[in-house]
């Protein structure tokens, strides 16, 4: 595979002058120290600094592209990522004809893609959060009449570092129209869709009763009008198995389905957007004995937590997660149903709130529960009502307000109530909820040009758990090239003294182009690590964090 890759790079050299080559460079590293509160593993410690790499080349020529990621985990990966990525090796390869003329778009190797919301199919990558779930295959799209776009793909999932791939084969269409464009009216906006997924598994490995071809549809419509605008789509999966703790459960199948609903209206200075989604048994892995892992390995849709995505270090604390699956052992536990929304106003400058430069607020809320669900007498499934509310796992209610008060000085205030429930989204026994509320200021101050200083302050107040918090940020740009910054969370509330942390980090960061060197020194927290919604657990630990990233 690295002769494949350098001997790919040499053909781009050769020929380079007649092209453009694109190059992007990532690393990631740090190192762990013991100190008097936090030390790591000792499964872990004998390796203190770990390295994450990526180098991704890509060369265009006419209507042609080829590209490859190298990736290095040397000597081992950052803490909390899959022990599945390590060494040195290809992450992708792809070779792509795209001629925009035929409407004409192929690709060969690996490849991301993403139907509708992606509640069916999506691969992506994400390397904060350690996730790779690239097809190793075939994918072509056509577009004709301009207003519609049909894709067929083909493949095996990549499930560890390059080349190690899932023990199936996937195949999916999507086809996309625009039927206002169809019908040559420009006064609305009006599109419908419809996806297809298959997963082709030898059941062998896991009993009888399963089918190899599992599938899995979805159909969407989408209208807008001035500033209103609505989307629908539903999702359906075949009778699948359960999985606990990544163990085939025998004799039990069950379907799986998801609706989702979008609906807004915006003018200017206001708008409003609400979601709605419903869901059981919708978790869909390349492999039925990865369901459930903790690292993303074959997941095969994107489910999301639908809930404001907080800018607060406090605020990130009880994180709800998506709960796509259900339990046999908890009769509460199917799926979710719920939604969330957000309200912007805009106060118009000169008005009595609005002030010289106005005033933004926004209010968003969120409640989620499990789906009302009752198991049959056989014992093989369970039997759920469609707007059935079951136990309340999470909900919140935030106000944020921003005011600009002079062209140098801005002000965010927020405050933030949270209802957590780890019985059902941590399975915790002998816990029903948690009651949460959290208040943040932030401010900054530009001077003199180029300098800035940003002032962040929060507090947590909650009688459960781990008790009440406090938290700061404070940074200075010294210009558009240096920054420095430090920050703390204390949690003072913990009726365990030695508990009592402070999870303090201190860096720098020097940008210029398209390059950012970074540097800091401190704890990380332990808990959720979201990045869009999506998150993974992350365990406590100290040192020293270094990364750069460029392209050219």
């Amino acid at each position: 595979m690295k002769k494949i890759f350098f001997t790919i790079c040499g053909l781009f050299l050769f020929i380079g002058a007649k092209a453009q080559v694109r190059v992007g460079f990532e690393n990631n590293s740090q190192w762990y120290v013991d100190d008097k509160k936090i030390k790591i593993d000792e499964k872990e410690a004998e390796d203190r600094f770990r390295s994450n790499s990526y180098l991704k080349v890509d060369y265009d020529w006419k209507n042609w592209s080829f590209g490859a990621q190298v990736e290095g985990y040397e000597p081992k990966a950052i803490l909390n990522y899959s022990p599945d990525y390590k060494g040195f090796d290809i992450g992708t390869l792809y070779a792509r004809y795209n001629n925009r003329e035929l409407g004409l778009d192929i690709t060969a190797g690996h490849f991301y893609d993403q139907f509708g919301s992606g509640l069916l199919f999506r691969s992506w990558e994400d390397r904060q959060l350690g996730i790779n779930n690239a097809i190793l295959g075939l994918n072509a799209k056509y577009s004709f009449l301009d207003h519609v776009d049909v894709t067929l793909l083909g493949g095996k999932q990549r499930v560890g570092m390059g080349f190690d791939l899932a023990n199936s084969f996937i195949l999916g269409g999507d086809i996309n129209v625009d039927l206002a464009g169809l019908t040559d009216n420009s006064d609305f906006e009006w599109s419908a869709g419809f996806s297809y997924l298959g997963r082709f598994e030898n059941t062998r490995l896991y009993n009888k009763d399963l089918d190899k071809l599992t599938n899995g549809f979805s159909g969407r419509m989408n209208f807008g009008k001035g500033g209103f605008y609505v989307g629908a789509e539903y999702i359906y999966k075949d009778k699948d198995a359960l999985v606990e703790i990544q163990r085939v459960k025998p004799g039990v199948l069950q379907a799986g389905n998801a609706i989702l609903i979008n609906t807004g209206y915006a003018k200017k200075g206001m708008a409003i957007d609400v979601n709605m989604r419903r869901m059981e048994n919708m978790s869909f892995y390349s492999q039925r004995d990865l369901a459930g892992n903790d690292y993303f390995k074959g997941t095969l849709n994107y489910i999301p937590g639908l809930t404001k995505q907080y800018d607060y270090s406090l605020q990130n604390i009880y994180v709800y997660q998506a709960q796509p699956n259900f339990d046999m052992e908890m009769q509460g536990k199917l799926g979710e149903i719920g939604g969330q929304f957000d309200f912007y106003y805009e106060f118009p400058k000169g008005s009595l709130l609005g002030g010289e430069y106005g005033t933004n607020v926004v209010v968003n809320g969120a409640y989620w529960a499990s789906v009302k669900n009752t198991q049959k007498s056989d014992k093989s499934g369970t039997k759920s009502e469609f707007l059935g509310f079951g136990e309340k796992s999470y909900s919140d209610l935030g106000l944020e307000v921003r005011k600009k008060w002079s062209s140098d000085w801005s002000s965010i205030f927020m405050f933030l109530n949270q209802y957590y429930s780890p019985k059902v989204l941590e399975d915790k026994v002998g816990v029903d909820s948690y009651k949460i509320n959290i208040l943040a200021f932030e401010s900054t101050y530009q001077f003199m040009g180029d300098k800035s200083v940003r002032l962040e302050a929060q507090h947590l107040w909650t009688k459960e758990d781990k008790k009440n918090w406090v938290g700061g940020t404070l940074e200075f740009a010294y210009n558009a090239n240096w920054a420095v910054f430090v920050n703390d969370m204390y949690n003072y509330g913990n009726d365990d003294k030695d508990a009592r942390i402070h999870y303090y980090n201190a860096g720098a960061s020097f940008t210029k182009g398209t390059t950012r060197v970074s540097a800091s020194y401190g704890r990380q927290r332990g808990g959720l690590l979201c990045v869009g919604g999506v998150c993974r657990y992350v365990t406590e630990a100290a040192g020293l964090t270094f990364g750069i990233t460029t392209s050219f």
